[in-house]
């Protein structure tokens, strides 16, 4: 699991005394321990065992805490906050280290093209059917914001 790794790693950065490391994982595990305490309580609301966050739901987590810091890398770039953009890329550096391999935009435009196929999809008004359909196959392999860009291109001509 990823969970492992990011304690093995963390341990290893704390040796190494490599606070900007420590402290993105340490962020990260913070932000999985909170996911896992989520799941358990929805489990228990429905009167089932708790269980472990899957590598996937994992992911997830990952995936969202990476966007945060790419959000905020912009919104401190906007402000004019050099030092804070700086901080928050090299965490999304450390943290994208362990995100599955992204699609190339070459390979976005081609899923969107399946996506649109094999949904049936013709105009602007299925493009959340076909939203759905690319977060299901793609999750954390892809930058949604692009895919959403593309698949609105591609449906408005369509």
């Amino acid at each position: 699991m990823l969970k492992d790794r990011f304690q093995s790693d963390s341990n290893e950065a704390a040796k190494a005394k490599d606070e900007l490391r420590l402290s993105s994982l340490r962020m990260l595990q913070a932000a999985l321990h909170n996911r896992e305490i989520e799941k358990r309580t929805r489990l228990a609301k429905v009167g089932k065992d708790p269980e472990p966050l899957t590598e996937e739901e994992e992911i997830e987590v990952l995936v969202t805490e990476a966007k945060k810091r790419k959000e905020a890398a912009a919104a401190y770039e906007k402000a004019g906050r050099g030092e804070l953009q700086k901080k928050e890329e090299a965490e999304l550096a450390i943290l994208s280290q362990y995100l599955p391999a992204q699609l190339s935009p070459e390979e976005l435009a081609h899923e969107a093209d399946i996506a649109i196929q094999a949904t049936g999809a013709s105009s602007k008004n299925e493009f959340g059917k076909v939203m759905a359909y690319l977060r299901e196959k793609l999750k954390g392999k892809a930058d949604f914001s692009e895919l959403s860009r593309l698949v609105g291109e591609k449906l408005g001509n369509g």
